[in-house]
């Protein structure tokens, strides 16, 4: 689509009653990023309520008509996707706006690849709209949904705010009074903010209600940050001008009321951080397990039972349910789920693993769920069959489960489809570790609607986390690994051996696991940075990773942590066996060289004492370097001799890498997770996050 341009949904494709809807851009440093909002508008272009706003703080709709799904890695960085389901839109919503600010100061200007697409309940995308000309803006309108006699059109807009997400919210009727509306000036508003009780200007008088014999009072409160509870302090003194003069037999003592912060949300449960003292007498005692795993003796014991603990969890707990089929199309409703289930298919009928059903307003959706664990995989044919089942019988999807990572361009199983059949069938897959991954998000971070419904999720965790269950994520580099390895050692690997695209997939399928396990833990955004050209195909992406692991014996690849002042890089060196994590840090703008040196020193007093610091100089390689250990007594070791200028520093570890496929003591993929762990928590934990990460 061009700017300015509108289409009529139903004009694309039948299925549109849930669409998704997808912004994505790029970044020549792999650093770019920006928050998505989405604005529900009556008839006169202004929200209804401040509830009508949806961001980062106010993810969900409570009747599920949107849903902000966070980002998705895909193969030119990532996407932030955001599901509508357009029949339970309120009726007097007109208009729809999908919009996206960036913060810091930073401008959408300096990304590349500004784009919005839409899919429909199927999957299938049905427009795109590149913004070419965003500028230096601090929020841009994307798109917007709106009614028309009836049916739903979209019109790619590309329209810029310079005063950022505030101004936008502000223009659309929205009520910036907290935080959550203050994204750029976040910073600014803490230190300027005055002591409470001495700004009356922050607190409006309430006249008094005359009800004949007596005044109604209205308790005052005062906002605070939404991550601090809320304090109730003494009333505040009101002048006598502002309060109206009470038609009462006897004088009442006046009442303020603070200025009600908008869009509060309910309050949410999550698992303490400190666990209760155990009643038991000695470690021996083992606490009772709503999903045991003693009893799995067998390949198909361990599926039957893991698809039917996810599935009844999912049914129990909205948030969870809702979480795992929103992407898939679903729509927000009842949720109801079933196992082992028989369906016709000629002389000989199907029995899926599972089937999820959702009811809204009438209408079902449904969903064929094929299950494997261990290191099992997906049968082609199997889920041939069950998307052939699904297009006859009008479901929706066929959601496919297992230890494996699909990646983008590269699906884990090719299913034809039949042309002629107008109902079209999604096939979408999960990994296990996407499953743990939001179940940890929702109990340990995000929270869930009640205290049942975070034990329900613990137990599920559990159970998925131990070791019998099967259900452990992708834990074998595959059988290129040995052969791939012997062949760096002996020098006989060349490029364009399809065994080395073979762990290069591979390779890729366990940082996109490892930036799930860690942001599960750290309820951070943790992805995978992709600098590869606008436009290029994965395939040819990962062909490039592979033929530089067949010249230099190394896999390299980068973590994006919300929060932390750099890129997280990690490279694994087949021909030395080594480990190298690593993270580059800007010098400060400000003060003397020799200041930042002993600064950094002093931030890294816990760090290991291996630890590798080096000086990135400006335009020269080869700066001064040494271990923490080394440097400590003596941080002015760290700058050049002929006083070059400093870019920055450059941390990093060393360790050694296990040699096996699996994820055994001596295994490769354990030894990738214990690198970047001790990497995360020894090092980039104790860094001033507010530095900019270092640019070569």
């Amino acid at each position: 689509m061009v700017k300015g341009a509108n289409v009529e949904l139903t004009a694309l494709s039948e299925d549109v009653g849930s669409v998704m809807v997808s912004l994505g851009w790029s970044s020549p440093t792999g650093e770019g990023d920006a928050d998505v909002s989405v604005l529900l508008l009556a008839p006169d272009g202004k929200v209804r309520s401040d509830t009508d706003f949806y961001f980062y703080n106010n993810p969900v709709a409570a009747d599920g008509c949107v849903q902000l799904l966070g980002k998705t890695p895909t193969a030119d960085g990532n996407e932030d996707r955001i599901t509508f389901d357009l029949t339970a839109i309120p009726a007097d919503v007109e208009q729809i706006i999908v919009a996206a600010s960036r913060y810091n100061g930073a401008r959408f200007g300096d990304l590349d690849d500004v784009r919005v697409t839409l899919a429909d309940g199927s999957g299938e995308g049905l427009l795109r709209f590149s913004i070419e000309d965003a500028g230096p803006v601090g929020a841009l309108l994307f798109g917007e949904l709106y009614r028309r006699a009836g049916d739903w059109k979209f019109r790619a807009l590309g329209q810029g705010y310079e005063s950022g997400l505030a101004g936008l919210a502000q223009d659309y009727g929205v009520d910036i009074d907290d935080d959550a509306g203050e994204v750029e000036e976040a910073e600014a508003a803490a230190e300027a903010e005055p002591d409470v009780a001495a700004e009356p200007a922050a607190v409006e008088a309430v006249p008094l209600a005359e009800t004949g014999t007596e005044t109604e009072a209205v308790e005052a409160s005062v906002p605070t940050p939404a991550s601090v509870p809320t304090p109730v302090p003494a009333p505040l003194p009101v002048p006598e001008q502002a309060v109206a003069e009470p038609v009462v037999k006897e004088p009442v003592e006046p009442v303020v009321k603070a200025v009600p912060r908008p869009r509060t949300a309910k309050k949410k449960v999550t698992l303490p951080k400190v666990a209760k003292k155990s009643l038991a007498e000695n470690d021996s005692w083992r606490a009772a397990r709503l999903f045991p795993v003693s009893a799995l003796k067998s390949d198909r014991d361990r599926e039957t039972r893991a698809t039917s603990v996810l599935l009844s969890v999912m049914a129990q707990v909205p948030e969870f349910g809702r979480r795992l089929t929103a992407e898939f199309g679903a729509p927000a409703g009842r949720m109801e789920t079933f196992t082992e289930v028989s369906l016709p298919n000629g002389d000989s009928p199907r029995r899926p693993d599972g089937v999820i059903r959702v009811e809204r307003a009438g209408k079902l959706w449904t969903a064929l769920v094929e299950t494997k664990t261990n290191g099992n995989s997906l049968k082609p044919d199997q889920v041939q069959a069950y998307a052939d089942i699904a297009a006859r019988r009008g479901y929706e999807a066929v959601i496919t489960l297992s230890n494996d990572v699909e990646l983008d361009g590269s699906p884990l199983v090719d299913v034809k489809t039949d042309g002629r059949r107008k109902h079209k069938v999604a096939l979408r897959h999960l990994s296990w570790a996407d499953v743990a991954h939001q179940a940890q998000m929702l109990i340990r971070h995000e929270g869930v609607g009640n205290a049942a419904h975070a034990w329900l999720l613990q137990e599920l965790l559990h159970y998925l986390q131990h070791d019998n269950s099967g259900c452990h994520g992708f834990q074998n580099m595959g059988p290129a690994w040995v052969p791939v390895r012997n062949g760096i050692d002996d020098e006989t690997l060349c490029q364009g051996d399809k065994r080395a695209v073979e762990v290069a997939e591979n390779w890729e399928r366990l940082v996109r696991q490892v930036c799930l396990r860690l942001g599960g833990e750290l309820g951070q955004k943790v992805l995978p940075v992709q600098r590869a050209k606008r436009g290029t195909d994965p395939r040819v992406r990962r062909e490039a990773l592979a033929d530089q692991l067949c010249l230099a014996g190394r896999l390299d690849s980068e973590l994006r942590i919300e929060g932390t002042p750099g890129i997280l890089a990690l490279s694994a060196d087949l021909r030395t066996g080594k480990l190298r994590t690593s993270i580059e840090i800007a010098a400060p703008d400000q003060g003397y060289p020799l200041t930042w040196a002993k600064r950094l020193v002093r931030q890294l007093s816990d760090a290991p004492a291996d630890l590798h610091v080096e000086t990135l100089l400006v335009g020269q390689t080869g700066g001064p370097r040494g271990t923490l250990e080394r440097l400590r007594p003596e941080p002015g070791d760290l700058l050049p001799r002929n006083n070059a200028e400093i870019a920055g520093f450059r941390l990093s570890l060393f360790r050694s890498m296990g040699s096996s496929r699996g994820n055994a003591e001596s295994g490769f993929i354990r030894s990738v997770d214990e690198a970047v762990d001790r990497f995360h928590d020894h090092v980039v934990m104790r860094l001033d996050r507010s530095q900019a990460s270092a640019r070569r």
